[in-house]
C-alpha cells in the first residue's frame, strides 16, 4: 500500500508541470460582475484579446451583472476549480460588498484564490457643464450655500460611486442628497443628460466627455493621473487626507492548481506590462500594476476593514 500511494504521489508531482504547460486546452471564461462597456470590462476585453492571441484558445468575457455584482460573483465562485473559469472581479464585489450584506452568496476570501492585482480604476469627481462651478472649493461653497438642494448619482446605495461622495460629505460638512441608480450605466447617462448634476465616475468613462465639453471634471479621487495632468487631486484641491481609487483584479475559484495560477499569473502579468496595452489602458486612466497574488490577498484584507468603517460612518445599514 505504502508503494501504491509513493507511485501516486510521484504521478501527481510529475503530472502537474505538465498541466501548466499545455494550460490552456480550451477556451477560458472570464467572468466579470460589471456591464459590458464599463471600466472592469475593458480591462477584461483588452487583456482577454492578448491572452487569446498567445494562447491561441478563446477567451470568452461573461458580463454577468445583477444584484450589486452578486449574480456574477457567486457563478464565478461556484465554477469548477480547473483553471478554465477566471474571474475579473473589482473592490465593490470583493470589498464593499461584505459591509453592505449580512450574508452573501460568496466568500470573497474563502471561495476565491488571488492570481494579480490588474489595475486601479481612479474615480474622478464629475459635474454637468451645466452647474456653475470650475473647482472642487466652489462645489462645496454652492452645496453650503444650498444645503440638501443639490443631488448626486451613483450605481447604487453602497457602490463605488456612492462611497467616495459620502467620504467627501463626511470631510467637508456638506449636505447633498443621494439618488441611486440601478447599475452604473442609468446613473451616467443622467448625469451626462444634465438630469442629475454630479457624481464620483470612473476616469475611463468620464475623460471622453471632459474632453467633449460634455463633462467637467473637477478632481481626481486617488492619485494624479497622466491622463488629466492639469486636474489635481480631491486632497490637493482642499480636501486633506481624503483617497479613494477603485481597483479590479483576477481571481479563480478556490482549489485550482497552483501550477495553473502561476501560469495565469505570469502571463496575464507579461500582458499588462506589454507597451501597447500599457499606452491603451493608461491613456483611459488605468494605474495598471500586475501584482503578486500574496500582494493581492493582502490589499483585499486591508480594503475590506477600511470598507467597513466608511459604510459604519456613513450611516448605511446592512441589509
Amino acid at each position: 500500500m505504502y508503494r501504491r500511494a509513493m507511485v501516486l504521489v510521484w504521478y501527481c508531482v510529475s503530472i502537474a508541470p505538465a498541466m501548466a504547460q499545455s494550460y490552456p486546452m480550451r477556451a477560458v471564461r472570464v467572468v466579470t460582475p460589471v456591464t459590458a462597456g464599463s471600466a472592469v470590462d475593458t480591462v477584461a476585453r483588452v487583456v482577454g484579446q492578448k491572452l487569446s492571441d498567445s494562447w491561441a484558445q478563446q477567451i470568452v468575457v461573461d458580463n454577468r451583472v445583477g444584484a450589486n455584482g452578486m449574480i456574477g460573483s457567486e457563478a464565478a465562485a461556484r465554477s469548477a476549480s480547473d483553471g478554465y473559469t477566471v474571474f475579473l472581479a473589482n473592490d465593490a464585489v470583493m470589498a464593499i460588498n461584505p459591509a453592505l450584506y449580512r450574508k452573501l452568496p460568496y466568500d470573497p476570501v474563502r471561495d476565491f484564490a488571488p492570481v494579480t492585482h490588474a489595475a486601479n480604476i481612479p474615480l474622478v469627481l464629475v459635474v454637468h457643464p451645466s452647474l456653475p462651478v470650475k473647482r472642487v472649493k466652489e462645489l462645496i461653497a454652492l452645496a453650503r450655500a444650498h444645503p440638501g438642494q443639490l443631488n448626486y448619482a451613483s450605481g447604487g446605495t453602497g457602490s463605488p460611486q456612492h462611497l467616495p461622495m459620502e467620504m467627501l460629505k463626511a470631510a467637508t460638512r456638506i449636505d447633498i442628497v443621494h439618488v441611486p441608480y440601478k447599475g452604473l450605466g442609468p446613473a451616467f447617462n443622467d448625469v451626462l443628460g444634465g438630469q442629475v448634476p454630479m457624481m464620483f465616475a470612473g476616469m475611463s468613462n468620464a475623460v471622453p466627455h471632459h474632453a467633449g465639453g460634455r463633462l467637467r471634471i473637477l478632481a481626481v479621487g486617488g492619485a494624479r493621473s497622466p491622463a488629466l495632468p492639469d486636474v489635481p487631486t480631491v486632497e490637493e484641491a482642499g480636501v486633506p487626507g481624503f483617497y479613494y481609487a477603485a481597483w479590479t483584479g483576477y481571481f479563480v475559484p478556490s482549489g485550482a492548481p497552483r501550477e495553473i495560477v502561476s501560469r495565469l499569473h505570469a502571463d496575464i502579468t507579461r500582458v499588462l506590462a506589454l507597451p501597447d496595452v500599457r499606452e491603451r489602458l493608461n491613456a483611459l486612466g488605468f494605474e495598471l500594476v500586475g501584482s503578486t497574488p500574496d500582494a493581492l490577498a493582502a490589499r483585499l484584507k486591508t480594503d475590506i476593514a477600511r470598507m467597513a468603517e466608511v459604510v459604519r460612518a456613513a450611516g448605511i445599514p446592512q441589509e
